[in-house]
């Protein structure tokens, strides 16, 4: 059923278009030109770092942390009106109302794929073949995953009963945009303030896949130890939250 709804949702986005599903490889493409245009060519924007300090590399840095803040942010921003969307699916005592949050998260993670082979490809074409340090990026984005999860099952479940929730997620999510080390390298703050930017769930995943796929370094064993464990645990205490607040979903709706 979640794979269905899966690609009904990504097939669905696209249906009545000319190009239909190439619009998911076309946007990602449309974008990365325009930053290394505007980044490389108007700004001479460089990153500060030995290896990657160049405007044509900083396109290539910034696309990285843009994939994984849209992922984060897409399925974030549909969370609060995911259950009253579908209100039809709260009626079915036999639905189980929390796949709606893995398939929206089914559906930004294609487009996320998507956008990640674009970047390779623009990366082999600026630098040549990948380092075989990339192979290691799904276990750098995996970690991500459980956490918006659980993130967005907390969300759809408050955004039934407190309407307001979905004005204030989209304010949210663009200041974890400028709050993570997507438009800077996390080196370019003062040490305490690197330490509250940790508190950010994008910012380990950021610096992670960079290291892996931009600048040809191993993944921080540990730190990714760490990073799965509060993941995990988080989508656990998000889907406990779903499941306590589901039982009024129907008397709400």
């Amino acid at each position: 059923m979640i794979k269905e709804m899966v690609i009904r949702e990504v097939v669905g986005r696209y249906r009545g278009s000319i190009f239909g599903l190439a619009w998911s490889f076309f946007n990602p493409l449309m974008m990365l030109a325009v930053y290394t245009f505007v980044f490389s060519v108007v700004f001479k924007a460089r990153w500060g770092i030995q290896g990657a300090d160049n405007t044509a590399n900083f396109a290539l840095i910034l696309f990285v942390g843009l994939i994984i803040h849209s992922l984060f942010a897409e399925v974030l921003n549909r969370a609060p009106s995911l259950i009253l969307s579908n209100a039809n699916y709260v009626k079915k005592v036999v639905f189980p109302l929390e796949i709606l949050s893995i398939v929206s998260l089914g559906a930004s993670l294609f487009h996320a794929l998507i956008s990640i082979v674009v970047l390779l490809i623009a990366f082999a074409l600026l630098n040549g073949i990948p380092t075989l340090t990339t192979v290691y990026a799904p276990i750098t984005l995996f970690p991500l995953l459980p956490i918006t999860l659980g993130i967005s099952w907390i969300i759809a479940s408050l955004g039934v009963y407190l309407r307001d929730i979905g004005q204030m997620i989209g304010i949210v999510t663009t200041m974890l945009l400028f709050l993570a080390p997507v438009f800077y390298p996390i080196t370019a703050l003062p040490e305490p303030y690197q330490l509250i930017m940790h508190l950010n769930p994008l910012t380990f995943p950021i610096e992670q896949t960079r290291d892996v796929i931009i600048f040809g370094k191993s993944p921080n064993w540990m730190g990714q130890a760490v990073y799965i464990l509060i993941s995990i645990v988080l989508c656990w205490l998000g889907f406990w939250c779903f499941q306590k607040t589901r039982k009024g979903f129907a008397d709400v709706i």
